[in-house]
């Protein structure tokens, strides 16, 4: 342990797995304590006793759909009952492959549900305890998806187009309040989103998961999925005090698939 978050405290949301709880194993280790979320409250407990003990840190874990305004506002104010929230981690996601002319409305709003109101919702509740302090970071995960057009994920690249710009646009706002406002972009990460994700993209094109998989390894210079804790460093860094000079920023983690 290098101590770079040390008597921090960090809540990350979609913590109970893949980058989620990448992130909060890399975050116990640098010391900082956690206030995770998400929807299943059983793996998430596991994961928070888990680190408290492997890494000596306070971890809670905070269950709830953060699609759910009136429980994100819990959320946030039990957090804060015990003590201020010095890092947001906007983690949670979901993703639904279709072509564009075969989504139903409520597939493409329940993407857009969580992925932008669902970070709105939490950031909204979360900041001004930031601003009061004059301190505060908040790292939103984003995607590849964000920078650029796909076939067949339009809902999820809409909703990541969205979290790069509120992203850029917050980070304007909040600078005057030394809150600094920064996204992650990675490429697929091999978690079990990856695995649906491969599933969904295979069934649309009607082709198995072990081409699909090969379809997208073949287009990133690297020649492999992204590791989760290869995000996790990222959000380390963007967390701590080395990044105290970044705002605004997109940092595309991708071995390179945007140059291409």
């Amino acid at each position: 342990m290098t101590g770079r978050l040390h008597g921090k405290t960090a809540l990350i949301t979609g913590a109970s797995r893949g980058i989620g709880r990448a992130i909060a194993e890399a975050f116990a280790r640098e010391g900082a304590h956690l206030a995770l979320n998400a929807r299943d409250p059983d793996r998430l407990h596991e994961v928070a006793t888990q680190l408290a003990t492997q890494y000596g840190i306070r971890a809670t874990a905070h269950a709830c759909d953060i699609t759910d305004r009136a429980a994100v506002q819990a959320m946030v104010q039990r957090i804060e009952a015990d003590g201020a929230i010095d890092i947001l981690v906007n983690n949670a996601g979901v993703h639904k492959a279709r072509p564009f002319l075969e989504y139903s409305f409520e597939e493409f709003s329940q993407v857009l549900e969580t992925n932008v109101y669902g970070v709105l919702h939490v950031t909204q509740f979360v900041l001004p305890g930031m601003i009061a302090r004059r301190a505060g970071r908040v790292i939103n995960l984003a995607s590849t998806a964000g920078k650029g057009g796909t076939r067949n994920q339009s809902a999820y690249n809409a909703s990541k187009h969205a979290v790069v710009g509120l992203t850029r646009c917050l980070a304007l706002e909040m600078a005057a309040h030394q809150v600094l406002v920064n996204a992650i972009c990675p490429w697929v990460v091999d978690t079990d989103m990856a695995t649906s994700f491969i599933s969904e993209h295979a069934a649309v094109l009607g082709i198995d998961a072990q081409q699909a998989t090969a379809n997208f390894v073949a287009n990133v210079p690297l020649k492999r999925f992204i590791r989760p804790e290869e995000v996790a460093a990222v959000a380390v860094f963007l967390g701590s005090d080395e990044s105290s000079y970044v705002n605004g920023q997109s940092w595309a983690v991708d071995g390179g698939y945007t140059m291409i």
